[in-house]
């Protein structure tokens, strides 16, 4: 009803016909309960649609934790952010602990009050892939441990897990080299986002042992823009043989445009990071593949080591990359 007060615990008590005491301790997960006063308490618990005050029973508890942690990612419908939310879900809920999500969509405001929010209610450590240049505002916040994933923390010590981007990158130019490609293009995404400077600089490495120069890089104030730069790399007199992409929405711009152009089967792509159904398409996509899954669960332990009392430096912790050859990778430039 419009304006009615939030029920309390008493109400419960009231509802069900049992002790304030028995209500807490059933609220509270107690399994020495007697059933029948349980069944009562939670029928009455639905009926009033009554949630526990998450702050009011932290305060109650010696502890004072509330068994919720943030978690904090460009975006959560992608699908490498999508398998490190999983991936810290299932670590944390083996402790029965609960993980609060939000997308950080690469806006350095949104991470900050983002950040904040979770601060209010009280999460006993925060996961974030940071996009602002500097996390020094964390230590205002709160001192509550923090962890890093995908890309370093700046200003706040932290535990940080990382993927290997620069020499992923330079796997993936080495082999186009052996292919015997020269004329290798770079699509990639924001040059102030620390993942894409790395794989940018594993790029220009690689090239530049290869002894050749850097060819047509692009780089992109948005992955919806892939499709159209890459189809304007072929109104240059001299088009590339090769792609290399930077990210996985960006890859996926880049084949639709060679398939638009109907050049998948003459110029060869690879990309960072692996995506659905890249295997099913024609030619299947060669990827250099990061392991979501691990660089969740992995920073997901590390948060709950320093949740529960590890104390030390900094740790950096690094998931190595893996070159899948699919296809795409594999095509030879056309005879000059």
């Amino acid at each position: 009803m419009l304006g009615a007060s939030r029920p309390t615990m008493n109400d419960v008590a009231r509802t069900a016909g049992v002790s304030l005491k028995t209500v807490s301790r059933v609220v509270n997960g107690e399994t020495t309960v007697a059933p029948d006063l349980a069944a009562r308490v939670h029928a009455a618990v639905e009926s009033l649609n009554y949630r526990p005050h998450i702050g009011a029973s932290m305060l109650r508890r010696n502890d004072r934790r509330t068994w919720t942690i943030g978690l904090m990612l460009e975006d959560v419908a992608n699908p490498f952010s999508a398998a490190v939310h999983r991936a810290v879900e299932d670590e944390a809920r083996l402790r029965g602990v609960q993980v609060l999500t939000g997308s950080l969509d690469e806006d350095p405001q949104r991470e900050r009050e983002l950040a904040g929010a979770f601060v209010q209610r009280h999460t006993d450590g925060l996961i974030i892939a940071p996009t602002g240049a500097d996390q020094a505002y964390l230590g205002l916040l709160s001192d509550i441990p923090v962890v890093f994933v995908d890309r370093p923390g700046t200003g706040f010590a932290g535990d940080s897990v990382l993927t290997t981007n620069v020499s992923g990158s330079g796997d993936a130019v080495r082999h186009l080299v052996a292919q015997g490609h020269k004329r290798i293009a770079y699509i990639g995404d924001r040059a102030r986002i620390p993942t894409s400077r790395e794989r940018h600089r594993g790029y220009l490495t690689a090239l530049v042992a290869a002894g050749l120069t850097p060819f047509a890089e692009r780089r992109l104030r948005h992955s919806s823009y892939a499709e159209s730069t890459t189809l304007g790399l072929f109104d240059r007199p001299d088009p590339p043989t090769a792609l290399f992409t930077s990210q996985n929405l960006i890859t996926i711009g880049a084949f639709r445009a060679l398939r638009r152009l109907r050049l998948q089967h003459r110029i060869a792509l690879i990309g960072f990071d692996d995506f659905p159904l890249a295997d099913l398409l024609e030619p299947a996509v060669t990827v250099v593949a990061q392991d979501p899954t691990t660089m969740g669960r992995t920073a997901a332990r590390a948060l709950f080591e320093r949740i529960d009392g590890a104390d030390g430096p900094p740790r950096e912790f690094w998931i190595p990359t893996r070159l899948i050859l699919r296809g795409s990778g594999e095509i030879p430039p056309a005879p000059a």
